[in-house]
């Protein structure tokens, strides 16, 4: 989740049931968080616990092929709106609510996606374009499948967040994390070795430790307080390392920031070169500046898991609040925006670090990083490093002899089920699991 957070505390592995608040005690944004999370792990817990790895009420995410009707338009999936559980997660397909304008109907209120009911082209999280030929569905025999993400939502995508009475100028309160669902095909993948598929995808390959090294040429460094301080950091930050390109380390690159991928900037246009932000940021800490990296996405992007190429900053227009990057943007229209990226030469590909295994790599002010060796890289997958000015240290584990663990990437992977089986002919043999709800007393 890339929001402005201290540091991520939960660890499910410890079992704790909850977060005590003490009094005249500090309260910290990451014991909030950890008492949502506890609370979330456990409803999810019990919810595979009694439910399996899948399954759902009634007809939720019922599929049925619906093939091309004239050669021109694309094949289809109708998808019965409902509900339903993978590992315990909650997907919810049904529609919100209908209200009556003063004055209008209830026809006025509907679009056509809406009446046109509930399929493959207009779910709401997968961004599905019929002009993309790798988007159309697969000629049948194939797999339908549903998967599970869970997302970070802001101000940015979602303005009704923000609260109006703080001004557009003030930073926006509490982020919202949701659970996003879609309904995707798999040619040549028969239901017997879904799990084995799912098992591949999902499997911790790539592993990263994490310390802090003197840098050499600082003992004379009057500005540091300590002179014994590894940490040099002016102040407390949360790193966050993410795998830009993955593969193999042969090809694979990670980008960095100091404040978890949280400086964002919402586009509002784009000429070439030249795009409008809303903002240029706040102070000099959060602005973008000449120089800076940047990753131009949108919700499309993040839904399709794409990569887009990292951008050098090269001119500000502070009056018009325009950037000129180093090349046009390649981004949708579904809330833009631009990222900063805090890594720097040396070591760079196409404005990303390039990964190297076995050996310390230096990111700034003594923080270093670690791949293990024989990594398979996936773009997205991170590690969150907490830096702290007190302790002149990152917060990372250690084994008994004080050296540095490998932990496999931070946050959860996605959650997949079957959902139906396309036979050769179109006939739809459904994979779901249901259960009944309890009868009334």
């Amino acid at each position: 989740m890339k929001a402005d957070f201290s540091r991520s505390t939960f660890r499910p592995g410890r079992g704790y049931s909850a977060v005590l608040a003490q009094q005249g005690r500090v309260q910290l944004d990451a014991d909030v968080n950890e008492q949502a999370a506890i609370q979330l792990h456990l409803a999810r817990t019990i919810a595979a616990d009694v439910i399996g790895p899948h399954g759902g009420p009634g007809d939720g995410f019922t599929v049925a092929y619906v093939p091309s009707p004239d050669g021109k338009k694309p094949a289809d999936l109708a998808i019965t709106p409902g509900r339903y559980y993978v590992d315990g997660v909650l997907a919810d397909s049904a529609p919100p609510p209908v209200y009556q304008a003063v004055g209008g109907s209830t026809e006025d209120t509907q679009d056509t996606e809406d009446t046109a009911g509930l399929g493959y082209w207009n779910q709401p999280f997968a961004f599905r374009d019929p002009e993309n030929g790798a988007d159309l569905l697969p000629t049948p025999p194939f797999l339908v499948y549903l998967r599970l993400d869970e997302r970070l939502v802001t101000a940015v995508q979602d303005p009704a967040i923000r609260e109006s009475a703080l001004g557009a100028a003030l930073p926006d309160t509490g982020a919202r994390t949701q659970v996003t669902w879609q309904v995707l095909a798999a040619a040549s993948l028969k239901p017997e070795a879904f799990d084995e598929w799912v098992t591949q995808r999902t499997a911790e390959s790539a592993f990263l430790a994490a310390r802090v090294q003197k840098p050499d040429g600082t003992d004379d460094d009057p500005c540091v307080l300590a002179p014994d301080a590894a940490y040099r950091g002016p102040e407390n930050q949360l790193y966050r390392v993410e795998v830009h390109q993955g593969g193999s380390a042969e090809s694979a690159t990670f980008k960095w920031s100091r404040d978890n991928g949280s400086i964002v900037f919402p586009l509002t246009g784009v000429d070439g070169q030249w795009v409008t932000l809303e903002t240029l940021g706040r102070d000099d800490k959060l602005a973008v500046e000449v120089g800076d990296w940047v990753e131009a996405a949108d919700d499309t992007t993040a839904a399709r898991d794409e990569v887009t190429p990292l951008l050098r900053v090269e001119e500000l227009d502070p009056a018009g609040r325009r950037v000129r990057l180093s090349a046009p943007p390649e981004v949708g229209s579904r809330h833009p925006l631009l990222r900063r990226w805090d890594q720097q030469p040396p070591r760079l590909r196409d404005g990303a670090v390039r990964i190297t295994e076995g050996d310390w790599l230096d990111l700034e002010d003594g923080v270093q990083v670690w791949f293990a060796a024989e990594g398979t890289y996936r773009t997205g997958d991170h590690w969150l490093i907490p830096a702290r000015t007190l302790t002149a240290d990152v917060e990372w584990p250690v084994d008994t002899a004080g050296r540095p663990l490998l932990l496999p990437p931070a946050g959860e992977p996605a959650h997949y089920a079957p959902l139906a089986w396309v036979g050769d002919s179109g006939q739809v043999t459904p994979l779901r699991r249901t259960f009944q709800h309890l009868p009334p007393l």
